[in-house]
């Protein structure tokens, strides 16, 4: 992991008086598992709406293979080689697994027809490979509003994987999903993701998830990188535990009743 697949250099942008991005300076380096962590409004999705083209920082810039990407649409962006899964997977509900894939697969050949790619047998068959890897054949023909939260996440995260990327981001890929569930399907996509030779970073608010699975781990806090390195490292740090561990723990901590 010696070379820098995407490099952040001084983003900075702002909502009002909130600083939701201070001078982010990062580099991620291909094939790695970056995970970010740190409590709500520290500016992590902010990052990954401004590497995908969603948001447009105030200042500094954005390269993705040595190119400039700062600015450009979501769909040019994706046409580079990023993709992205949201922490609310964007699936079309009426439609089954197998479609929403298909219609992935289409849209990267620049088909945005909501009906070719459900006619030509060449964008389902692709849709059943992918799902195949994802565990995901035996829901192929379910529609996508009958499915639990974990299935929903990992059918989002194909969605992506269909568009063939090299470099994907996901917000809170485990979030809403059953504790039994999520680290089988960590697990999933990791290796789905690692055998498509696919760098990943992603957003994660469990921290037995970033220990197990991270190769890096940067800590947001009020728009900035707080620390950056190994999980064991960074997870062992005594303001990383006091700042963002303990409160992810409390607010996972039921309230007692009260008396």
């Amino acid at each position: 992991m010696s070379e820098a697949l995407l490099r952040a250099s001084g983003l900075h942008l702002a909502f009002g008086g909130v600083r939701a991005a201070d001078g982010i300076d990062l580099d991620v380096m291909r094939g790695e598992f970056l995970a970010i962590i740190g409590p709500n409004g520290a500016g992590k999705t902010t990052f990954i709406n401004m590497t995908t083209g969603y948001l447009k920082p105030h200042a500094g810039e954005i390269a993705y293979e040595g190119r400039r990407i700062t600015g450009l649409s979501p769909r040019a962006i994706v046409r580079l080689g990023i993709a992205r899964s949201f922490q609310l997977p964007q699936l079309f509900l009426e439609h089954t697994v197998e479609q929403n894939v298909a219609l992935a697969v289409a849209s990267r050949e620049g088909i945005w027809s909501p009906l070719v790619p459900l006619l030509r047998p060449g964008y389902r068959e692709e849709a059943r490979d992918i799902l195949d890897r994802f565990g995901l054949s035996a829901i192929a023909d379910t529609r996508a509003d009958a499915l639990n939260e974990g299935a929903r996440k990992l059918a989002d995260i194909a969605m992506a994987v269909a568009l063939k990327p090299r470099l994907l981001l996901m917000d809170e890929p485990t979030s809403g999903v059953a504790a039994s569930e999520k680290m089988a399907i960590v697990e999933t996509l990791v290796t789905v993701l690692r055998d498509a030779k696919v760098t990943a970073v992603f957003v994660e608010h469990d921290m037995d998830v970033v220990e197990r699975f991270a190769d890096r781990v940067a800590v947001w806090s009020q728009g900035r990188i707080a620390a950056l390195g190994p999980p064991a490292e960074v997870l062992a740090d005594p303001a990383v535990q006091r700042e963002v561990i303990g409160i992810e723990r409390h607010a996972a901590t039921p309230e007692a009743p009260h008396a």
